[in-house]
């Protein structure tokens, strides 16, 4: 590919680092953990329990949770894959701090999730507010599932990148 390309995830449990190594790994494009300063337990993703953290931030839209560190040559990318699980037919609100946190004029915004039954809900509308200044913003993704290379070696074709 021509363009310098980023992927970017934020992962608890795993899926969404696999879907996003695949990603990259088709790419050949570097990898960057969107990693909370403070670390998800199990007890804070506990979607029962309306006191967990998770619940809490998720019913605040407002709400911003920090990032451990900022990537230092975000200006180097043309391309930026944004990953994440889907929590209450949204993005976690982490994925507002990152697209707030770097000016993403004239990139290319690529956003892909994963879930374990929830669609895309209002998702792109709720994280376009955190990013006005893209150039393109590609419609979002939601890669579930076990995802053979040639299904996702086509939808990275078809972004015409």
């Amino acid at each position: 590919m021509e363009k310098k390309i980023l992927v970017t995830y934020f992962s608890c449990s795993g899926v969404t680092l696999k879907v996003a190594q695949a990603i990259a790994a088709l790419t050949e494009a570097d990898l960057y953990e969107i990693e909370p300063k403070v670390p998800y337990t199990k007890k804070d993703l506990n979607w029962m329990d309306k006191k967990a953290r998770s619940t809490i931030e998720m019913k605040d839209p407002s709400f911003r949770p920090e990032i451990l560190s900022k990537l230092s040559n975000m200006d180097d990318y043309d391309v930026v894959f944004v990953g994440f699980p889907i929590w209450w037919y949204v993005a976690p609100t982490i994925i507002n701090t990152f697209l707030e946190s770097y000016d993403f004029s004239g990139k290319i915004i690529v956003p892909f999730a994963t879930s374990g039954g929830s669609d895309l809900g209002k998702t792109e509308d709720k994280l376009k507010v955190s990013c006005p200044l893209s150039t393109v913003w590609k419609q979002a993704k939601l890669l579930n599932g076990i995802m053979k290379e040639e299904t996702l070696s086509a939808w990275i074709e078809s972004l015409g990148l």
